[in-house]
């Protein structure tokens, strides 16, 4: 593909995460998406940034990110951009009402939720603050269009849920469109 830098997906959960992780592979990228051989990679950026060290320390191998953060670490795509010149990014998203309504499906599906709301009660996400969980959607998307307005050539905004694929995603990375469907993964019933 020749480029220089990595592929952060800075997209929310619930946002075709997933689907758009499937199609970087399919591109012929090195993609992670959560977990990898060395463990969570949101753990691994957290300790990363807490210890000063570049983010991606011990999972540099992979071309593309996705679902590396949550609400005190989404601010960290402005980090990757300056410690990875070069580097794209893709702000997967979708109608706001429909992922608070996806969003609050997942989070009912967990099975020890109620373990999870007690131990972590503090936990705007797992006590289904809607909220808070509107105010970040809300943050992410504001903070990520401005910090990128006079950069549109390194942000694409996709809308993975209403149907977009190859028609937005290749153009913006510079690669063909491939034959096959765009994956539509971890769709709720």
């Amino acid at each position: 593909m020749g480029m220089k830098g990595k592929i952060f997906c800075i997209g929310m959960d619930k946002t075709g995460t997933t689907s758009l992780h499937k199609a970087l592979n399919i591109l012929g990228l090195k993609s992670v998406h959560n977990i990898c051989d060395k463990g969570d990679i949101k753990e691994i950026i957290i300790n990363n940034n807490k210890y000063d060290r570049m983010l991606l320390f011990g999972i540099e191998e992979y071309d593309a990110y996705s679902d590396w953060s949550h609400r005190s670490t989404s601010h960290l795509f402005k980090e990757f951009d300056r410690q990875y010149p070069g580097s794209k990014f893709i702000l997967t998203t979708r109608d706001l009402e429909d992922w608070m309504i996806s969003r609050e499906k997942h989070v009912r599906r967990t099975p020890d939720l109620k373990e999870l709301q007690k131990k972590y009660d503090y936990s705007h996400y797992w006590n289904m603050d809607k909220e808070a969980w509107r105010k970040e959607w809300l943050d992410l998307h504001e903070d990520a269009l401005s910090y990128f307005k006079d950069r549109p050539e390194d942000l694409l905004v996709i809308n993975i849920c209403a149907g977009e694929g190859w028609e937005k995603l290749c153009p913006f990375l510079g690669v063909r469109i491939p034959k096959q469907p765009f994956p539509k993964e971890n769709q709720a019933k």
